[in-house]
């Protein structure tokens, strides 16, 4: 179980004592790793009853070339500097430079967050 909760820990290596049991407003949930290849979708509901649209795999973005936003095919992942494995893994995090058909292009949103995938050209 992931959980979100303060260390037991505290920075003189002393420990904390617990107030109160673990709560389920503290769950964590594994990361969603966002991978290039056919479009996959997953919808999660979250606290306060809303709903999240997580996509697991997706070969397609919005791009923004400096004007209007336009359909652009992934090819791969150029660059990532979350994680320097995600790129040998074809990862895609926010923050991530990818190829398209248009040219490279950086991720702006949150692809494991928000159920869509945006991006802007990057200019060379």
């Amino acid at each position: 179980m992931i959980s979100r909760k303060r260390s037991t820990r505290n920075l003189s290596t002393g420990l904390y004592r617990d107030a109160r049991k673990k709560r389920k407003s503290e769950l964590g949930r594994v990361p969603v790793m966002t991978k290039v290849g056919e479009t996959r979708k997953k919808s999660q509901r979250v606290l306060g009853g809303n709903v999240k649209r997580k996509i697991l795999a997706t070969n397609e973005l919005n791009l923004f070339d400096g004007k209007k936003y336009v359909k652009a095919t992934i090819e791969g992942v150029v660059e990532n500097i979350a994680n320097r494995n995600f790129i040998r893994q074809n990862i895609i995090t926010k923050g991530a430079v990818v190829e398209t058909n248009k040219g490279k292009a950086r991720i702006t949103s949150r692809p494991g967050q928000v159920g869509t995938l945006n991006g802007i050209l990057v200019k060379e």
